[in-house]
Parts: structure tokens; C-alpha cells; sequence
């Protein structure tokens, strides 16, 4: 395993910039996600610290080593794609040892490391079946053993779960994650789904138009999210429009269209001045139905509820605006229209955001 280090990368393409000045570090034996919306930058990044694509400026360091215009075969790093990229005329095996074969390693010691590395993904045995008799999950598993099979130092996946169902990529995710750390990998995971980063991350860096919006763990992005477009895009969130009242112990007291509502700041190194113009972030599960009001509250009427099962969801309309509530394991289900309702929120799971 070694570090990843991107310095100030730029990668233009035109007049396009993909990416604008990206810095990171990634630890060894980390697995670190890069995510954010289509068109971010973040398959550009990937593939730069591949080496599919040459950065514009700047500089990719494996370890100590300056990888930034060394060939991909050079880089002791293996990527997995979204398509597979399997030959399908190839078995299992032949598909698998295709990179060792390249690499003039001897017939007995591919033979070998084609079963350990079908052994690691879980499908022994397998090396003489063809593709086509493979389900989208077990090709999926043939397309990481192909890429652990020449032992890396990195594992690159490109949204490797994307074509895969529900059931299966959930299955996936635990599997992905116990090959990386089982194998010492330091692993880059490349996705648009915010659960699966969410579940599988040590880190992870949400990109937005080529820069790097903020970087944490799972739980800092999503509990201490430092943009509103941060809190939108890692699940779901209700964004309400206020002005500083007073800062006090990183709280701020907040006036909105609703009322007063008390936050905390999620910059440490900002204070909002009074007067100052905020967005109020609040998980649509930070919410909680009440029948009368107290601090932190906000009056509301039910204007349509959707029964999940472990889950409800309401919608409730306030001088705020539309407020997405959810409740867990709900006992009680109340209907829209019923009688007004106030929705309270403690105050650590307010976050005030700059405006």
C-alpha cells in the first residue's frame, strides 16, 4: 500500500476546465471516494491518477514516486470499470491472467495467482467457465480479480457497481471493502450514489464544477457539511433562508420567516456578523413532529405523507417553505390536513451555513 498526493491539478480540455487546482492527500491502505454531480470532474481525476489522462499542470505522487507522465503499466495500480470490460470470447481464468501473460510471467505462477485471486473474490473453481455463463455480480467479481491478480499497490474503480441491482450492489459494497482492506490497498472509488459512499468510505472529497468542495469521513460530510451544496447533494436536506441574529460558542441565533431558529456553525473559522444573510441546513430526520411549540420550532401543516415501511415521510408546508420530515418506526401516522403540527429540531442538528 502507499499515499496518493494530487497537488494544484489542472486538467483542461479546450476551453473546458475539468479540473481547477486539485490538491489531496489519500493515506495508505485508505479507501477514499470522489463523488459529486455528472460533469464534476471526478472521472477525469480518477483517470489522471491512472495515468489515462495527462493533468494540464500540477503533479500526481505515488508514495515518494513523481507518476505524473509515467505510462499506466508503470504505476502498480489496477482500475476497475463500470462496463467490466470483459472479453467475452475469453474464460474466466484467460480473462484474469490476461495482464500476467503480458507481463512474460511464467505459466505455473499464473496458474497459481488466477486461483488465489479467484479465491479472494469468492469464486473458486471458476476459471474455466465462460463470461456469458456469469451473472452481471459475478462479472463484476471477475473484473476485480483480473485487477488484483497483478498484486497493486492501488485499486482504481470507476463506478463499478452502477449496472448492478439494488440487492447485489449492497452485497458488493461489503465485498469491495473487505478486498481492499484485506489486501492492504489503498483503493479510490469513483460514484455518483451517495449511500454507497456514505457506507463504504474512510474518506471522501465531494467535487463540484472541477474544485473540491470539502473533504471528511462520512460522518463529518453529512453531520458538518460546510456548503449548501454539500448538504444537498450527501442525502437529503432542508435548506431555510435566515439572518444572523447573535454568535455565541459557535451557535448562532438565527431569524427566519418562521421564527427564531438556533444552529451551530459548521466553519470553525467563521462567525456570522449580525445581520449577516444564512442557510439553515436540517436533515429531514432531525425533525420531529410535535402538538404544541418551544424552542427550536416551527408551525406547519401536513401536505402529503409517504408510508416506507421502517419509514414515514411527510411533507410539511411552513412560512419557511416545503419541510421534508422522517420519522422511524413510526406508531402514529398522521394525515394531511389534519390539525396544524410544529417541528422541532435540537439545536446541534441545525447547521448554519454561509449564505
Amino acid at each position: 500500500m502507499e499515499s496518493i498526493h494530487a497537488e494544484s491539478v489542472v486538467k483542461s480540455f479546450g476551453n473546458t476546465r475539468a479540473l481547477d487546482g486539485i490538491t489531496l492527500h489519500i493515506e495508505p491502505g485508505e479507501l477514499f471516494f470522489l463523488l459529486g454531480a455528472s460533469g464534476c470532474g471526478k472521472t477525469t481525476l480518477l483517470r489522471c491518477i491512472a495515468g489515462l489522462e495527462t493533468p494540464t499542470s500540477g503533479s500526481i505522487l505515488f508514495g515518494e514516486r513523481d507518476v505524473t507522465k509515467m505510462p499506466p503499466h508503470k504505476r502498480e495500480a489496477a482500475m476497475v470499470f463500470q462496463s467490466y470490460a470483459l472479453w467475452p470470447h475469453l474464460s474466466v481464468g484467460q480473462n484474469i491472467s490476461f495482464g500476467l501473460e503480458e507481463r512474460k510471467v511464467p505459466k505455473a505462477e499464473i496458474k497459481q495467482r488466477v486461483e488465489e485471486a479467484l479465491e479472494m473474490v469468492k469464486l473458486p473453481g471458476y476459471g474455466d467457465r465462460s463470461i456469458d455463463q456469469m451473472s452481471g455480480g459475478q462479472q463484476q467479481r471477475v473484473s476485480l480479480a483480473r485487477a488484483l491478480v497483478v498484486k497493486p499497490k492501488c485499486l482504481l474503480l470507476d463506478e463499478p457497481l452502477s449496472n448492478l441491482d439494488a440487492q447485489l450492489r449492497v452485497e458488493m459494497r461489503r465485498e469491495i471493502r473487505r478486498i481492499v482492506k484485506e489486501n492492504g490497498l489503498t483503493g479510490i472509488y469513483v460514484t455518483h450514489d451517495q449511500e454507497e459512499a456514505l457506507a463504504m468510505a474512510d474518506r471522501m472529497a465531494v467535487l463540484s464544477y472541477g474544485k473540491i468542495g470539502q473533504i471528511g469521513t462520512p460522518e463529518q460530510i453529512y453531520r458538518t457539511p460546510t456548503s449548501a451544496y454539500v448538504a444537498n447533494f450527501i442525502g437529503e436536506t432542508n435548506l431555510i433562508t435566515g439572518e444572523a441574529i447573535e454568535t455565541r460558542d459557535g451557535y448562532t441565533l438565527a431569524k427566519t420567516t418562521a421564527g427564531p431558529l438556533v444552529g451551530r456553525v459548521s466553519d470553525p473559522e467563521w462567525s456570522p456578523a449580525p445581520g449577516e444573510a444564512l442557510r439553515l441546513s436540517i436533515r429531514p430526520e432531525a425533525w420531529r413532529l410535535k402538538s404544541e411549540g418551544g424552542d427550536n420550532s416551527i408551525q406547519g401543516t401536513i401536505s402529503e405523507r409517504s408510508y416506507l415501511g421502517q419509514r414515514i415521510q411527510y411533507w410539511v408546508e411552513t412560512t419557511a417553505g416545503r419541510q421534508q420530515v422522517v420519522e422511524m418506526n413510526p406508531h402514529i401516522i398522521q394525515e394531511p390536513g389534519d390539525a396544524p403540527v410544529v417541528l422541532h429540531s435540537r439545536h446541534e442538528d441545525v447547521v448554519i451555513l454561509k449564505a
